[in-house]
């Protein structure tokens, strides 16, 4: 997930205290969801590649496996969500604990095989 420009939050959240917005924000899924969530780690890291990606889904979405995560010895798929890039574009903690919202359920979606197209359909992008 990516965003344009940006305007700077004033002192960034600690890697721990973002790392529990995230928890969080994962606690928010339905638990139907989560339960389909096996062998995905959620990471948190400063920056990615560009200054504005927000998150990013690296792995095999659910929908072109064979088996759909079952048995068989597979590295984690992993979903990491930025911290500084994040920060940077929110004004205040709420507004930055509802972007990390937003990022983790648009980096999960991509998990369950949906696409930044019906992303932005469903307003999740």
């Amino acid at each position: 997930m990516t965003v344009g420009p940006s305007i700077r939050v004033v002192q960034p959240v600690t890697t721990e205290a973002f790392e529990t917005l995230v928890a969080e924000a994962l606690d928010g899924l339905p638990p139907e969801l989560g339960a389909l969530m096996q062998n995905v780690a959620v990471l948190v890291a400063d920056w990615g590649e560009s200054p504005d990606l927000l998150g990013l889904y690296d792995g095999i979405p659910l929908t072109d496996r064979d088996d759909y995560g079952g048995g068989g010895m597979a590295l984690p798929d992993r979903i990491t969500v930025y911290r500084l890039a994040l920060c940077g574009m929110c004004g205040d903690l709420d507004e930055l604990r509802h972007e990390i919202g937003v990022t983790v359920v648009h980096e999960v979606a991509h998990h369950f095989g949906i696409d930044d197209d019906r992303l932005h359909e469903l307003g999740w992008a």
